[in-house]
């Protein structure tokens, strides 16, 4: 999996990234329209881009940049870092509005803390069109995950999305095995390199 590395900060509102797109769910079966994503990292954040083309179904208590759990029982982008070493990996939920949460795992599925825990330095943006097509972003310190994860260019990385609520599809971007959907598999994980953007 690519991150795009920027020598510049990176601005929402500014962004010119590339995107990669997910078409097929976990079944093998095509959607009629992609999901997308982005990772960009700039000197002091990672930034983790999804959107789609049609009408998400959002979270019935979701607000604009807050934090909010149980995401993933609507639509949603999800991102998963995680350390091979260690085998602890952090779950990041976006909705298309905003709205984020996320949860440590000290083994999949087995809590780091009960509770849940927001990350005052974390940024989220949004934006929704008229026609039901959005974009959303989430930006989070890279000191923060190297002080909770060891992140590094050893890392481990996931993109998955939720989609069509109530009757969920699950995409990954990562082959995962099993029939059922199951996103919590931080061994089979992809590495990741950095592709350097030009100014």
């Amino acid at each position: 999996m690519l991150i795009l590395k920027s020598a510049q900060p990176l601005h929402w509102g500014n962004l010119s990234l590339p995107v990669w797109g997910l078409a097929r769910d976990w079944a093998g079966v095509e959607r009629e329209s992609p999901l997308m994503f982005s990772l960009a990292c700039d000197p002091t954040r990672l930034w983790f881009i999804a959107a789609g083309k049609t009408p998400p179904k959002i979270h019935p208590l979701a607000r604009p940049g807050a934090f909010v759990a149980e995401l993933w029982r609507y639509d949603c982008a999800e991102l998963f870092l995680a350390d091979p070493v260690s085998g602890r990996y952090i779950e990041w939920n976006l909705a298309a509005n905003g709205a984020w949460w996320n949860a440590e795992f000290v083994a999949p599925r087995q809590r780091a803390e009960e509770i849940d825990i927001a990350f005052p330095e974390v940024a989220t943006f949004a934006e929704i069109s008229p026609d039901g097509g959005w974009m959303s972003a989430l930006s989070i310190p890279l000191d923060l995950l190297r002080a909770r994860l060891n992140w590094s260019e050893q890392s481990r990385i996931n993109v998955t999305f939720i989609a069509d609520s109530p009757d969920q599809k699950f995409l990954s971007a990562t082959r995962l095995p099993g029939e059922v959907p199951d996103f919590h598999q931080p061994a089979h994980f992809s590495a990741f390199q950095f592709h350097e953007l030009q100014d």
